[in-house]
This record gives C-alpha cells, structure tokens and sequence, in this order.
C-alpha cells in the first residue's frame, strides 16, 4: 500500500510525500507528489502520472489528513501532470494552480522558472522550495534547445538562489537539505560543461556523437539522448552569445536562431 511521509515542517504546514511507481531513467526513483497539509486543508503539488493505482492513493491520503484545498502543478510533462484531473475528479474539481492559472488563493507561493520547460513553475511554502524538475535530488536535469532555454534555466536557478530556501522538495529524487549548496552544485556543473564543451570545439572537433563522447564521457547509455538534447542545448547558447567557432555545423544554428528571434 502507498502511504504518505512527512519530510518538512514549515511554520505550522506539514508536507508528506508519495513517490509514483514510474521508476526510470528520466524520472530516477518516480515522480514526488507531495501533500501539504495546512490548518486542515490539504494541497496537492504535481499529481504526477495518470496510474489510477498512484491516483487513489493520493485521494486517501489527502482525506485522513484534511480537507482537498486544491491541486498546484509545477510543470505540463507527462510524468508530473497527467493524474491532474484524474485526482480533481476525485477530489471533487478543487482549484488548480497552475502556469496560466496563477490567481488562486494557496499557502503557495508561485514563481515563474523557465527552461526545463517553459511554463515550469516553483513553489514556496516559507523557507521550502518545490522544486519540480528545476533541481533534481542525486541528478541533474534535462535542458530542451529552443531560443535559448538553457540561458533561462541558469536565471532561474540564480532566482532560486535568490530565495536562499532551507529545504528543497524536487520532483524526482530525496529532499535535498543542503539546498544553498544543492544550487551552487547545478550552476558550477553547467559551468564546467560548458568550459569542457568550449576546450573540445578549441581542439577541432565538430562532429556531435564525438563532442559528445569527450564532454559527456560521464554519462551512462541510457541518458545519451538526453545528454544529446541538453549538448544542443549549450551549443545554442554559446551561438546566441556569440560564442561559437564559425566553422561549426550550421543546420541547427539556422533552426535556434529561428526560435529566437520567434521569441523575442
């Protein structure tokens, strides 16, 4: 049987957190549900996959510890918010917090932080900060190319940084409690593939798969793609700043260059 565990108190809220079965290369143990639990109301952040097993669990849960206050969703993937509206269903349709959604009355603080994806949010609860896929526990997290997604996610983690939380709650992976250091940790690891990706293109090397087996030797077979992805993520970067070599590739230059300027 799926049951709750309480991994934070913040002020007089408690949060409880359930781990999805959907175990993965992508989603590490599962994806977190959490449930916070508030004067005897109780919000459920990021519901996670449509397994109608995960799905009732989840209501159970939330009615031995209160009252359903709402649903909040820290981002629009799959894995995080397919069992929405499966567990509003449930719950009887309470509010949903959410990108685009953001005018609902919550113990939850949202703040906008692009570049895993677009409309990825976090949440604050005091000094305790839902992470979604910002900042994963024990890994780091995949960054899309597309008019400059990575350059976001670096702003978003230096906005995090800014709120100096005390605790993180990420969407994959345990609590994070040295959380100062848990962001320093993502930004120096971006840093240091970028200085790695910068020393490989200094030394002549241009084709992808092979960029790839000198920057990301690290990375098991079963993440290459992902680590592909998040390559072309840095090459963009380093483009839109006027960085990159000019002998480089240029199909994909034309295509984020595209996106950029479809952004803005």
């Amino acid at each position: 049987m799926l049951t709750e565990r309480l991994v934070a108190r913040a002020g007089e809220a408690g949060v409880y957190l359930m781990r999805a079965e959907n175990p993965g290369p992508m989603t590490l143990s599962g994806t977190n549900s959490y449930l916070v639990v508030d004067r005897g109301e109780v919000w459920v952040v990021d519901p996670g996959p449509a397994d109608i097993r995960h799905i009732h669990a989840l209501a159970a849960a939330v009615r031995r510890l209160g009252e359903p206050a709402g649903v909040a969703l820290t981002h629009d993937h799959g894995d995080h918010s397919e069992g929405v509206e499966p567990l509003r269903e449930e719950l009887g349709e309470p509010p949903l917090l959410r990108f685009g959604a953001l005018l609902v009355d919550s113990p939850l603080t949202a703040v906008h932080t692009p570049g895993h994806a677009a409309d990825h949010l976090v949440f604050t609860l005091g000094d305790v900060l839902f992470s979604g896929d910002l900042i994963l526990g024990g890994s780091s997290t995949i960054v899309p190319p597309g008019g400059g997604t990575l350059i976001a996610y670096l702003e978003s983690l230096r906005v995090v940084e800014a709120l100096e939380p005390r605790l993180i709650l990420p969407g994959h992976g345990e609590p994070i409690e040295d959380a100062a250091n848990a962001v320093a940790r993502q930004l120096e690891h971006r840093a240091a593939r970028e200085a790695g990706l910068l020393a490989a293109l200094s030394d002549g090397l241009r084709e992808r798969e092979v960029l790839l087996d000198r920057v990301w030797a690290d990375v098991p077979p079963a993440l290459r793609l992902a680590a592909h992805v998040t390559m072309q993520s840095h090459l963009e970067k380093l483009d839109l700043e006027g960085r990159l070599v000019e002998d480089f590739e240029p199909e994909g230059r034309r295509h984020w260059g595209h996106l950029s300027a479809d952004t803005g």
